[in-house]
């Protein structure tokens, strides 16, 4: 299951996340993927921070 942040960013950064098995991951339109984590929000969390820099 697929979901997109809910928070606007630039459009080189569209941030996403993505569930496999029992982890989810923050996955970037850049080709950027953050690592498999079991806590959704950590997640998102490294996401953004990718997004912003």
């Amino acid at each position: 299951m697929e979901q997109q942040d809910t928070k606007e960013h630039s459009p080189e950064h569209r941030i996403t996340t993505a569930e496999l098995g029992p982890f989810c991951f923050a996955r970037c339109s850049c080709g950027w993927r953050g690592p498999a984590r079991r806590a959704r929000s950590l997640a998102r969390t490294e996401g953004r921070k990718h997004a912003v820099g």
